[in-house]
């Protein structure tokens, strides 16, 4: 009787019914260990295979319960490079589905960025590989194919943009730092009659210490997106342009802010805008300036002193933008007759003119 009673009772995994169930669960817990690895690979060798570029992975987590993946460490360069700077460093880019589509019907995903640096050196862009240079589409294409699904929500976290020149004595850079970016609605996944469907704002420290804000609405459904953006720019130190200005205009501040103030409408490839650079109570002439420097920043300044607004102590300038994006036109004249204005005539106002909408562009469209 014991015996048989220990017949029956043998092990559960060795009776019929539970084989194939076991197989598959062992099956599920393997597939889900070596799924990093196998994500991992497939992304290197994404990176590894965009021409004229090389990048590279570092790690690859997988959360299945909420349907993300997180991909640690991604860097990307020009073959060739003349600096060991990468041109994309990712830290931590966390994609995910967003579920609050999917209660919509939408199977679409969100990024969160953390930390990632765009870094842009021009001379590193420039190199060659077997006498070709690697084309804009090549990587970012590559960058997309990484994200499996659809892109509906983006954020970026304490990022960076930079763009330098190591060639000039001194050398030139320009950067945006703590930046905030926040992207939402990006597939109309909300659906909204609005032909500018996703909204968008930003954030971030310019060179100089300025704040950067930038609040607008885009369509990138289209090919070529619409959007209707405002930015500015405000309290930037301009002495810490003065690697820029020395080397291209040969002159340099003791002291003084920059402020600049825009608006920008796309609609199907026509671009309408202005551009409003205002300098604030600057000085030119630093104390260490050889005397043909001195001389030149002298007459430079006269010219700044007879053109400043006395009222504001500002020189500002308005550029207006208009054309085509393949042939964009700044008006040199006008830019020119708004320095006399806000000179001699009445101060521009240190703020954003609210004087651009995207039928603005739309309606140039219509009459081409």
């Amino acid at each position: 009787m014991k015996k048989n009673s220990l017949k029956n009772n043998r092990k559960f995994y060795k009776k019929k019914k539970f084989k194939l169930p076991l197989a598959i669960l062992i099956i599920l817990i393997t597939a889900r260990l070596l799924l990093p690895f196998i994500v991992k690979n497939y992304v290197n060798k994404t990176l590894a295979n965009i021409p004229g570029y090389y990048g590279h992975v570092d790690d690859i987590d997988i959360s299945l319960d909420r349907g993300a993946y997180t991909i640690k460490d991604l860097y990307l360069n020009k073959v060739n490079a003349k600096t060991q700077v990468p041109f994309l460093n990712f830290p931590k880019s966390d994609i995910s589905l967003e579920w609050k589509s999917l209660f919509k019907g939408s199977i679409v995903s969100e990024i969160i960025m953390y930390n990632p640096q765009v870094t842009y050196i021009l001379e590193d862009q420039e190199t060659t590989v077997n006498g070709e240079q690697a084309e804009l589409d090549d990587w970012t294409t590559a960058i997309t194919d990484l994200v499996p699904l659809e892109i509906n929500h983006f954020e970026v976290h304490k990022g960076k943009v930079g763009i330098a020149q190591i060639t000039t004595e001194p050398s030139l850079d320009l950067y945006m730092d703590n930046v905030e970016f926040y992207a939402e609605n990006l597939r109309n996944v909300v659906e909204n009659s609005n032909k500018l469907p996703s909204p968008i704002s930003g954030s971030g420290v310019s060179i100089g210490n300025g704040n950067f804000n930038i609040n607008g609405t885009i369509n990138l459904i289209k090919t070529v997106p619409d959007l209707d953006i405002d930015f500015e720019l405000t309290n930037a130190s301009v002495t810490s342009i003065n690697d820029f200005t020395r080397h291209y205009g040969g002159i340099d501040f003791e002291y003084g802010n920059i402020d600049v103030y825009g608006e920008i409408a796309i609609a199907d490839s026509y671009l309408k805008g202005y551009i409003k650079p205002m300098l604030k109570d600057s000085k030119l002439i630093g104390k260490d300036d050889g005397i043909l420097s001195t001389i030149w920043e002298g007459f430079v300044g006269l010219f700044k002193f007879i053109l400043k607004n006395k009222n504001t102590k500002t020189l500002a300038t308005k550029v207006p933008l208009e054309g085509d994006l393949s042939n964009v036109n700044a008006g040199i004249f006008p830019t020119i007759i708004n320095i006399f204005e806000n000179g001699w005539v009445k101060a521009f106002k240190t703020e954003i003119d609210k004087e651009i909408r995207f039928n603005d562009a739309k309606q140039n469209t219509k009459n081409d």
